[in-house]
């Protein structure tokens, strides 16, 4: 099948597939920024004192890594118009990955802190430091270092979870892959442009991993 692959219709639609790529990538960097802030906030939620203030930072979590990313979708896509807001397909799709992805982080984020030692907590709270002071200034650029693997491993699942925001219309790699397999009766070609650009950001970011590691390592 992939010998019969007809290049030349790929090279055709590079300029939409450009164009795909890079509005890929700024959905990723704005879905995993914004992810990254929400698992901050929810993981201090659902680990700070206040039972009723930690059930609701669970609750986000549990309520998030249960329900598939397409549903959620969905769900902002359809209903935030019936509430009466309207927004562009392509913030909705980086708010939905933003959301889900922010569940996961928050979960990466806790694991960074506990494996905190307790004494830093002590050492904070004798030192006449509040929660929040506690969290910003010892307790958070302690935890940040040592989830940066995991955190990038999110950041690849986002990128592949991206691809679902064609499903809304939204002008990403998926998307222009399905325009020509529609316009040229060519699925596998536009698949094979998709699964190409998918990959090139892939192996970015396993690069940008395992640099990290390497760093990591010569400063430990």
């Amino acid at each position: 099948m992939l010998g019969n692959l007809n290049t030349r219709v790929i090279l055709e639609y590079l300029p939409d597939l450009w164009v795909g790529f890079l509005n890929t990538l700024m959905l990723s960097a704005a879905g995993f920024t914004g992810a990254f802030i929400i698992g901050i906030i929810a993981c201090a939620i659902s680990i700070q004192p206040l039972r009723w203030l930690q059930a609701v930072g669970i609750a986000y979590i549990d309520l998030i890594r249960s329900t598939p990313l397409l549903v959620q979708l969905y769900f902002l896509y359809f209903g935030l118009p019936r509430l009466g807001i309207l927004l562009p397909e392509f913030t909705i799709g980086i708010i939905a990955l933003a959301l889900n992805s922010g569940a996961y982080m928050a979960e990466i984020i806790r694991s960074g802190i506990l494996s905190i030692p307790r004494g830093q907590f002590e050492a904070a709270l004798s030192s006449g430091f509040s929660y929040l002071q506690r969290m910003r200034l010892i307790i958070l650029p302690q935890a940040v270092r040592p989830t940066i693997s995991p955190m990038i491993g999110q950041a690849i699942v986002l990128v592949k979870d991206s691809s679902l925001l064609s499903l809304i219309s939204v002008v990403e790699l998926t998307r222009v892959g399905q325009k020509i397999a529609l316009d040229r009766f060519m699925p596998v070609e536009g698949l094979v442009a998709t699964a190409v650009g998918f990959l090139l950001i892939y192996y970015l970011l396993k690069a940008l991993a395992a640099s990290w590691a390497r760093f990591n390592r010569a400063g430990s």
